[in-house]
């Protein structure tokens, strides 16, 4: 099967899973009283977005259980046990921390754009704006107690569900603390991008096996799998934050490199003498050139940063693929291992 073969039967995987999911958040996530804080709720729902986390979590579930892609309803999706399980809602749940992550970013960040619309806080106002991420991560936990699993592995998901939103707080604090420090080493960069990014991909692909009732060892996988794969996600997506054109991305390009966050890509820089701090001297992504932006990008692909990240997540998606073995062959498998792939090439 060649790249372009995979990477079309991965759109349609995720085109038809994507339509469910935003079927299902208009269902589970109505416009109700106060208004003004619900719409801005689905403001940043409705403004885009693959669902690309939901489209793991709905393929983990089918490869879990061996069921072809689209074979069964997400709805009420067979367990190991034989009880049905609303998969579907737990997806929602994901997709909604995913969003809640997201508004607060903005807000921390101070990026006026997202998704190629202002932020939820432009459009609205910062106070609605953290009411509304607020919101969003309080409905997440409510949804996921009402998938209908067994109720041990109702908790379990509750569990990572929980400790992973404590995490990607850890993760953006690392992320923030970054900025004020020039000794980062690599392996720090990673930890950050694990918390920050990787553990809702571990959570999108481990939360289907729990509340479907398997093993330890299958639920371990899947988490690794969700870890490595998005962990190279994070690390290409500060490639495609230099390298893409801003009406492309969604947001300005060079916003990371303006803002002063460190990456694999100016640590790497960092270590080739590149004078990294002194590659752009506007202070906000809105204040940034073009030309600014192509006279850094031409220094960093010179000292080998660029492609050195594209190197690295090429290998961890390797890794994560791997991780699948332990599940039955199926069209689900395969696709799992076709994302992670198109993770690193169109994930943005």
């Amino acid at each position: 099967m060649t790249s372009e073969t995979k990477e079309a039967r991965v759109l349609d995987a995720i085109r038809e899973r994507r339509d469910l999911v935003n079927a299902a958040i208009d269902e589970e996530l109505p416009v109700q009283e106060p208004e003004r804080l619900y719409e801005a709720t689905r403001y940043i729902l409705e403004a885009g977005g693959k669902r690309l986390r939901p489209t793991v979590t709905t393929l983990a579930a089918e490869a879990v259980t061996g069921t072809e892609p689209m074979g069964a309803d997400f709805r009420a999706f067979p367990s190991l046990d034989g009880d049905d399980v609303d998969v579907m809602r737990a997806a929602v749940a994901i997709e909604v921390i995913q969003s809640f992550t997201l508004i607060h970013d903005d807000i921390m960040d101070e990026d006026d754009l997202r998704r190629g619309v202002p932020a939820v806080h432009e459009a609205y106002d910062v106070s609605t704006a953290i009411l509304a991420g607020d919101t969003l991560y309080s409905k997440a936990f409510e949804f996921m107690t009402e998938t209908g699993a067994d109720p041990q592995n109702g908790l379990e998901a509750m569990r990572m569900l929980a400790s992973t939103c404590t995490e990607i707080c850890e993760g953006q604090a690392l992320d923030v603390s970054f900025e004020s420090r020039d000794d980062i080493l690599p392996e720090e960069y990673l930890e950050m991008v694990e918390l920050k990014t990787a553990v809702l991909y571990g959570a999108s692909a481990a939360t289907p096996a729990l509340l479907l009732g398997a093993d330890e060892e299958v639920v371990d996988a899947l988490y690794r799998y969700g870890i490595d794969s998005g962990r190279a996600f994070q690390i290409q997506d500060d490639v495609l934050d230099l390298t893409v054109p801003s009406e492309e991305l969604g947001k300005q390009r060079g916003s990371d490199l303006v803002e002063g966050k460190e990456t694999l890509i100016t640590l790497h820089a960092r270590q080739q003498g590149i004078d990294v701090d002194g590659l752009v001297e506007a202070d906000t992504p809105a204040e940034v050139t073009e030309a600014a932006i192509e006279e850094a990008v031409a220094t960093l692909a010179e000292a080998g940063s660029i492609e050195y990240a594209r190197e690295t997540a090429e290998d961890l998606t390797a890794r994560s693929k791997g991780h699948l073995e332990v599940l039955p062959e199926s069209g689900s498998r395969s696709l799992l291992e076709d994302l992670a792939d198109y993770l690193i090439v169109r994930g943005y």
